[in-house]
């Protein structure tokens, strides 16, 4: 039985890059002055938040015990092997989980993307960070200055949307760039 499921897991791995994807080990680090939440709040992360992240097919990895780095801290870190759907999806989790290293497994060469998917790319980058933008902005802006800026982000995203889309249709349409 363990032997189909990693034939399994190695023919799943197999299409994914065959089809864009991107094998990865993300080393994850997080501190606490309580070594007794390290593990349970690294676990969390992982379980509620990269496995159910957009792009990301399959996740394993390990915890270390937590260990004590000063007086006050302790620290703990994780080693995750990922696959993930297209580059994309490692990058909304790096910039979105701030893994302290990253390592390509596989593809072993090159890696090629289509100018859309570079521009979804971009488009996701400068989209997260609108959101940091976002959060920081409203917590040292008045609610209704806050408010002004979000309307013109708003505005913004959708405009950036819809061009992608107009330069997804064009590609597919396989229509001269200018």
């Amino acid at each position: 039985m363990s032997r189909l499921k990693k034939e399994s897991v190695e023919e799943v791995t197999k299409k994914v890059l065959d089809n864009g994807g991107i094998l990865a080990k993300l080393y994850f680090d997080m501190q606490s002055e309580k070594p007794d939440d390290l593990q349970p709040l690294m676990a969390e992360m992982i379980n509620n938040n990269i496995l159910k992240a957009p792009g990301v097919v399959y996740c394993y990895g390990s915890i270390d015990e937590p260990i004590k780095v000063d007086e006050l801290t302790y620290s703990t870190s994780a080693a995750l092997t990922i696959l993930f759907k297209d580059f994309g999806a490692l990058l909304n989790i790096s910039f979105n989980y701030a893994p302290a290293g990253v390592e390509i497994l596989k593809p072993e060469k090159e890696y090629i993307l289509k100018t859309s998917e570079m521009q979804s790319i971009v488009l996701d980058v400068a989209q997260i960070s609108v959101n940091y933008s976002q959060y920081i902005l409203s917590k040292v802006l008045s609610k209704e200055d806050f408010e002004k800026i979000k309307e013109s982000l708003e505005r913004r995203e959708k405009l950036g949307k819809e061009l992608l889309e107009k330069a997804k249709k064009n590609e597919q349409h396989g229509e001269a760039k200018p």
